[in-house]
């Protein structure tokens, strides 16, 4: 029976992540994976191959509408979906390599099949070839989510998908419907949206992004809708089903809907089917996530699971953050996640950024703050890249200064935000972001102005 010191059943962000460190801190490490491809969902299906395709339709849609401002006249310009979908595909599998290689370097042992718990330091490793039974001092899980669906949606894969699918489809959909309008959904139907769909929007709440600061998420869909997007809000979707070349939605109270393709992006779950837990008593919450300590640790001391299996934002790099805490802790007895700084995005265009409390939910719990805002559209490296739209908001709190959120629409948001959650991951005041200099002309002024804001003295609004 091969022997170690620790086996990762995943290799998605959090899973490999994980491996690569216990490796680093000297452990025999063994991952797990079904896939032939290293990377989990983010990397195969998710994260990676969707921002290929919104950088992708993004460059189409600024060829057909925007280049002539720059003085670059282009005769035609034409969609070639086949090779937008090849780029995409050779960027997914020259890192799904990467992975290997990395795996390679810090001497991990690789097993393809399914991993099934035996017992709280033995995992079964179930493949076409057979099983073959592993021993192991701890056992780590991060097996992430799958999609989630709805009473009612027949699920085709064809016509009506998940968005794995959607990142694949042979032909741009003349109609495309989205179910649900959270951080997923509207970052394909952004992508479809620019190639040519007439994209619906359908969302259960009377809001779009949900759990974001709505005053952003209101900004956002006024921006999506001036794209061309469609939301029909507070709608109650009853059924969803293929029929024949068509797809069709039943919403409640009003007329079915007919379209090329169905989207259903109602969020994801757990993925924890078949994973032997009641072999080691592992508990699950109410919500079927694995119900863990502060050091990750399940109700099986030496079993873990970190990432989307268990509470917390289904993010990649909440994922990743938890692997490096959960080992160094196992091995160092130190390890920490800082879950009041764990950014979010939205890759649309223009990019949505958040890291902390919102708007709302300082209001809720009833947190006295001050709010600084600050526009795109007084800062001169926005005009330059021609995206001025947009704003930042900080929001501090009213005795102490210290900054409790950060809240950005606008362009490259997401690469904006990683200097508000350092800026919070120290402890730091609206003051100390105001009083540090940045670099002219960049987009990052817009933070230290916003910071300013919070006490009335932004220099360029």
């Amino acid at each position: 029976m091969p022997q170690h010191d620790l086996v990762v059943i995943g290799a998605g962000p959090g899973g490999y992540v994980a491996a690569i460190r216990a490796a680093q801190l000297g452990l025999n490490v063994a991952v797990i994976e079904q896939e032939s491809a290293l990377g989990g969902t983010c990397l195969r299906v998710g994260c990676i191959p969707s921002k290929a395709l919104l950088e992708s339709s993004e460059l189409f849609t600024e060829a057909r509408q925007s280049f002539g401002r720059h003085g670059i006249v282009l005769a035609s310009v034409e969609l070639d979906l086949k090779a937008m979908l090849r780029r995409k595909e050779q960027i997914v599998n020259g890192l799904t390599k990467g992975v290997e290689s990395l795996f390679k370097k810090n001497k991990i042992t690789r097993y393809l099949g399914h991993g099934k718990i035996t017992s709280a330091t033995s995992v079964t490793v179930e493949s076409k070839e057979g099983a073959v039974e592993l021993s192991a001092k701890n056992i780590l899980i991060a097996t992430g989510s799958k999609p989630s669906s709805l009473p009612g949606i027949q699920m085709d894969r064809d016509r009506v998908v998940t968005s794995t699918e959607a990142l694949s489809f042979p032909e741009v959909p003349k109609r495309l419907i989205l179910i649900g309008a959270g951080y997923i959904g509207l970052e394909l139907g952004s992508v479809w949206n620019r190639l040519g769909s007439k994209v619906v929007v359908l969302e259960y709440l009377n809001r779009i992004l949900p759990g974001m600061d709505s005053e952003i998420a209101g900004d956002a869909q006024k921006v999506f809708e001036k794209q061309g997007l469609e939301f029909k809000l507070g709608k109650k979707v009853n059924a969803a089903r293929a029929e024949g070349n068509e797809a069709i939605v039943e919403v409640q109270g009003e007329e079915p809907i007919r379209a090329d393709k169905v989207l259903v992006a109602v969020g994801r779950v757990p993925n924890t089917d078949n994973l032997g837990l009641e072999n080691a008593g592992i508990k699950l919450d109410q919500r079927g996530r694995i119900e863990v300590s502060k050091n990750f640790a399940t109700s099986s001391s030496n079993v873990f699971a970190i990432g989307d299996v268990i509470q917390g934002p289904m993010l990649a790099h909440k994922a990743e953050e938890e692997g490096i805490a959960c080992v160094e802790a196992l091995i160092t007895g130190c390890g920490h996640v800082n879950y009041d700084a764990i950014p979010g995005i939205v890759y649309t265009q223009p990019e949505i950024a958040t890291v902390g409390k919102s708007e709302d939910q300082l209001k809720e719990q009833g947190i006295a703050y001050r709010k600084g805002i600050f526009p795109f559209r007084a800062n001169g490296r926005a005009h330059a890249l021609g995206h001025p739209d947009g704003k930042v908001k900080i929001l501090a709190d009213e005795k102490t200064d210290r900054v409790l959120g950060v809240h950005i629409i606008g362009p490259r948001a997401g690469d904006l935000i990683a200097e508000a959650t350092a800026a919070m991951t120290f402890g730091a005041s609206s003051e100390d972001i105001a009083r540090t200099c940045h670099a002219h002309p960049t987009l990052s002024e817009c933070l230290k102005e916003a910071a300013l804001a919070v006490d009335g003295r932004a220099i360029h609004f």
